[in-house]
């Protein structure tokens, strides 16, 4: 999750640059702005394990991330960009809220309580910006784009 969180923090900004609707944009910036706290919290699980913090290549990520650009392409100047971007965002937050609620159970299994509340903190922001997304999908960008 170090490497896919460190991955998203890179694609944000492009995102929040190519979306026409404010609502979008702001989502995504403000989805970064917790990005990089859910970076400082992995790095915190690190410390408590005694690791260095460092990221292993993801596949999973790096293919729902190429998606998005390919959207992005395809899309440009269309109104149908917002809801593809809309709907890659989400690819991504479904993406962490599997990988958080694994980790945040296993956490709990090994009875690792101060590393399951960190885990936790950052599955809770994926799922609060999972409902955002939907909600803007379904009750603007969707239907700018049919």
């Amino acid at each position: 999750m170090y490497y896919a969180e460190k991955q998203i923090l890179k694609t944000l900004p492009k995102m929040a640059r190519e979306a026409s609707s404010p609502e979008v944009k702001a989502a995504f910036e403000t989805h970064r702005d917790e990005t990089e706290t859910q970076v400082e919290r992995l790095q915190q699980v690190f410390e408590l394990l005694d690791l260095a913090a460092r990221g292993k290549t993801c596949e999973a990520i790096l293919g729902i991330v190429e998606e998005g650009k390919e959207v992005m392409d395809e899309f440009s100047d269309s109104p149908a960009l917002d809801a593809g971007l809309v709907a890659s965002a989400q690819a991504v937050e479904h993406y962490e809220i599997a990988r958080y609620g694994a980790l945040k159970s296993w956490a709990v299994q090994l009875g690792l309580s101060d590393i399951a509340k960190l885990i936790d903190q950052n599955l809770q922001e994926e799922i609060k910006t999972n409902k955002l997304l939907t909600q803007i999908a379904e009750t603007s960008v969707n239907a700018k784009a049919a």
